[in-house]
């Protein structure tokens, strides 16, 4: 086989056909992850729809998404009848580690009465830097900022749910109805009791 010569033309053209291999490569491997992705995904949501709501009969539990830092939060609120939280369960985030990444466990802190949400109504919780009455993580106020955002966000949808007679923000888009611009998922609207 002849050697090619060393052309700008010949460096270019091989260089496009390694290029689009690879991509092609990647691209079959995506296809073949997808559905596994999917499943993961699937299961992350319900195993925190069951942590946010802890077995509570008649919780509700909303996913909602706001951007922070670092890129968008991605957090599964769980709500009792009255809309004080039960719980919150982190879905994604591309925050700070050691810094943003607290959320996690920061804002349940029992022992901190000006950091824990749990057990507190939402709608308008703000970081006292603001205004408000809840610590924000040290050193990381945008994603403390944030992160409220996205509780108030799923806070405000929970009482849509009960406006709309159980009208699912995903029923509203089916419909053509104007929904709003954080991304937000109702889960599950009413628990029932399961006999185990």
């Amino acid at each position: 086989m002849a050697k090619l010569e060393s052309t700008f033309k010949n460096m270019v053209l091989s260089l496009v056909i390694i290029s689009m291999v690879a991509a092609g490569a990647l691209a079959g491997v995506y296809i073949l992850t997808l559905d596994s992705i999917n499943a993961q995904k699937i299961a992350k949501q319900e195993a925190a729809k069951q942590a946010v709501l802890a077995g509570h009969e008649g919780g509700t539990a909303i996913e909602a998404a706001v951007d922070g830092f670092g890129g968008q939060i991605r957090v599964m609120v769980g709500f009792d009848a009255e809309g004080n939280i039960l719980g919150y369960e982190i879905l994604e985030h591309q925050e700070t580690p050691g810094l943003g990444s607290h959320m996690t466990h920061w804002f349940k802190n029992a022992d901190k009465p000006g950091q824990n949400i749990i057990g507190r109504k939402a709608g308008s919780l703000v970081v006292s830097k603001d205004g408000g009455d809840v610590d924000a993580i040290t050193a990381a106020t945008i994603s403390s900022r944030a992160f409220l955002k996205a509780i108030n966000q799923a806070y405000a949808d929970f009482h849509g749910v009960e406006a709309h007679t159980g009208a699912s923000q995903l029923n509203k888009e089916a419909a053509g109805e104007e929904t709003v611009e954080e991304e937000v998922i109702i889960i599950e609207e009413e628990t029932e009791a399961k006999d185990e």
